[in-house]
């Protein structure tokens, strides 16, 4: 194949025509499909890489939850190993994969945002732009609450040990258990956003939101409970926090959208019958 054949395959552009209100051709939105798919492919692998060369950086932010558990426990409450001959280059992919995934979280993002607004109106794409430039920071935001919490939580749990037994963390679980915690925060900070789309596309309105207030309150503690791994009162609480506190300002945001619709609707009714 010839690198141009190889760059159109990346570019992923449509070959058909496509819509005024942006429909493609299904042979074109999985030539797309295909092209995105291997953007964040690369993206990740460069954020891997990346990642190796400053693995001691990556790998002594990783740690310090771990650190500062231990310090606030007895000494005997336990040690750190690895498991198996490949234990410690599986740690190597493992940390800088995580790293990676979390690093360029906003460029893997905007190109899910970016496979989405060709079917979307142009009003839609507007805001869905705003969106893609909120989603990356707000997930980050997410990781960054995990990583400030997850001390507090890990102390919890391991303080819970019984006297006189040695807690060995395999270091591998223990990235299982970080990387979980992490993510889970960040993709959470992403559920109002989700909301809001659903209202601009008329899916949700915003009366629907303010009726099941009550409920969607007491469900994100629910969820927020069963996501936390460590599953302790101090971490779901800092979850759900948060998350109650977006969804309050996506639905501010819903209702004020289904305002501007109304009125909208309202014009076009009074100028049709004018």
């Amino acid at each position: 194949m010839s690198i141009t054949g190889v760059a159109r395959i990346f570019v992923g552009r449509p070959v058909h025509p496509v819509g005024d209100d942006g429909r493609m051709a299904l042979s074109d939105h999985l030539r797309e499909l295909r092209a995105r798919i291997l953007k964040v492919a690369i993206i990740l692998l460069v954020g891997l890489l990346v990642s190796l060369l400053f693995f001691q950086q990556v790998y002594d932010v990783v740690y310090g939850p771990l650190k500062d558990a231990r310090a606030n426990l007895p000494e005997d409450s336990g040690l750190d190993t690895t498991q198996g001959p490949a234990g410690g280059l599986m740690l190597y992919l493992k940390l800088c994969g995580f790293s990676s995934v979390v690093a360029t979280s906003p460029l893997w993002l905007y190109q899910i945002w970016a496979f989405i607004v060709p079917g979307l109106h142009a009003r839609e794409k507007k805001w869905t732009r705003v969106f893609a430039a909120i989603a990356g920071p707000l997930f980050l935001a997410g990781v960054a609450l995990g990583y400030l919490t997850l001390a507090k939580g890990l102390e919890i749990l391991i303080g819970l040990n019984p006297p006189g037994l040695t807690n060995l963390v395999e270091f591998n679980e223990y990235l299982q258990f970080f990387s979980r915690t992490l993510l889970v925060f960040g993709i959470s900070f992403e559920i109002p956003l989700f909301v809001v789309l659903l209202n601009l596309a008329g899916i949700i309105e915003g009366k629907t939101l303010a009726a099941y207030r009550p409920w969607i309150i007491v469900g994100t503690f629910v969820f927020a409970a069963i996501a936390t791994p460590s599953a302790d009162p101090f971490t779901m609480t800092i979850m759900a926090m948060p998350m109650v506190l977006l969804f309050l300002i996506s639905e501010v945001i819903a209702r004020s959208n289904d305002k501007r619709r109304a009125k909208r609707r309202e014009a076009l009714v009074a100028a049709a019958e004018a």
